[in-house]
């Protein structure tokens, strides 16, 4: 049994419920719970248009794909695309799989998202849309990024699949790009076993999203649409296929749950807060670790540590101490990712060079945060690496 988990169930007797009262009706497919969930995450993040998927790579992937089928293309293959060098793996492959060109920036040590210099000097006239990444709860600094790309045709993806109910300056993250995705994955703020959420306020996007959902037929589009107009003959309309699409639907009994998930998300949201006060507090002047710099509202997904670079600690001697400990752990998200094997297969380039990413990649590691009163694995944390 862990003494510090990385993360913990978040489920009682409704989502219990809500799962029987599926199984009960015997309809398992995409349906009634499904559109409840998405209405009500709707209004949760103040979105106009929410789609449930399967997962939240699911997400970004449709999210990718949907750029390149606007009537006025978004993206063609070999356009230009900044990312951040220290995301999960599927913020990139759907970029890799639609052959774009990436653009690797590094981070800030700090607050884990960009660093904001190196963003600016690598923007070109051939960048035609940056991938921003809330990463591990933390909001980016959107007014600089907003500054950056001010005038220049450039817009913004946001991957928000870690950092669910997190704000800067009193909007939730998740809409400040074109498109915002979520995971609802059982490690992430709310748990619908597997799940994701792809959110928009272009009502393009959103029909265009409706059908690469489900195959790229036209079945689940309104009469009227901006992908291809309906006829009133329901037998063709029910097999008829107008893009390259996919099944990414998510089932019933996840989107039950998820409608009892988010009725409890701000009291989630608070204990985690709560959580990250006494991490916070305990480790903001450590002598040997460097925690992750709050920007506004952080959703707290977890705690990061990195070794500060005057220290003497060795990330291997400390892994295995909280391992011999019964701490879990993990590297920060994936660490540099292009010091990965699978970059072999990409188009891409580094800009400058990725100096504190490296060094996150081979001195930093997180636990884990939840809703759950966290006090006692804290201090056990803190007596472990004093």
């Amino acid at each position: 049994m862990s003494n510090y988990p990385l993360s913990t169930n978040t489920w009682d007797v409704n989502e219990l419920d809500a799962i029987q009262s599926v199984i009960d009706s015997d309809d398992y497919t995409m349906g009634k719970n499904v559109a409840q969930f998405e209405t009500d995450f709707g209004k949760f993040i103040n979105r106009k248009f929410c789609l449930m998927v399967s997962s939240g790579s699911a997400a970004n992937l449709i999210s990718i794909a949907s750029f390149f089928y606007t009537k006025n293309p978004m993206l063609k293959k070999g356009d230009e695309v900044i990312v951040p060098a220290v995301s999960w793996s599927t913020t990139y492959f759907p970029l890799q799989q639609f052959g774009l060109k990436l653009k690797f920036v590094d981070i800030d040590l700090n607050t884990l998202n960009y660093d904001l210099n190196a963003l600016n000097s690598a923007i070109t006239n051939k960048t035609k849309m940056i991938v921003v990444v809330n990463l591990l709860g933390n909001p980016n600094d959107f007014d600089v990024i907003n500054k950056i790309i001010k005038d220049k045709n450039i817009f913004i993806f946001e991957d928000n699949c870690e950092s669910l109910g997190a704000e800067y300056k009193g909007k939730k993250t998740g809409t400040f790009g074109v498109i915002g995705t979520f995971s609802t994955y059982f490690s992430h703020h709310i748990s619908t076993m597997e799940g994701g959420f792809v959110t928009t306020d272009n009502k393009e996007i959103y029909h265009i999203l409706l059908s690469l959902r489900a195959h790229g037929w036209t079945r689940n589009l309104p009469k009227k649409n901006f992908v291809a107009n309906k006829s009133d003959d329901w037998f063709e309309e029910s097999f008829r296929f107008v893009l390259p699409g996919y099944n990414v639907r998510p089932i019933e009994i996840c989107g039950a749950i998820g409608v009892k998930q988010l009725a409890k998300t701000p009291y989630f949201l608070k204990k985690r807060r709560e959580n990250a006060e006494l991490f916070v507090k305990l480790f903001k002047d450590h002598p040997n670790y460097l925690i992750q710099k709050n920007i506004d509202k952080s959703s707290w997904f977890g705690f990061s540590l990195i070794i500060k670079q005057d220290s003497n600690v060795k990330r291997k001697k400390i892994i295995d101490i909280l391992q011999k400990n019964k701490v879990e752990c993990r590297p920060i998200v994936t660490g540099n990712f292009v010091r990965n094997e699978v970059m072999k297969y990409f188009d891409y380039e580094v800009h400058e060079e990725l100096k504190n990413a490296n060094y996150l990649h081979d001195n930093g590691f997180f636990v884990g945060n939840s809703h759950k009163n966290l006090t006692k694995n804290i201090n056990l944390l803190k007596d472990i690496l004093s």
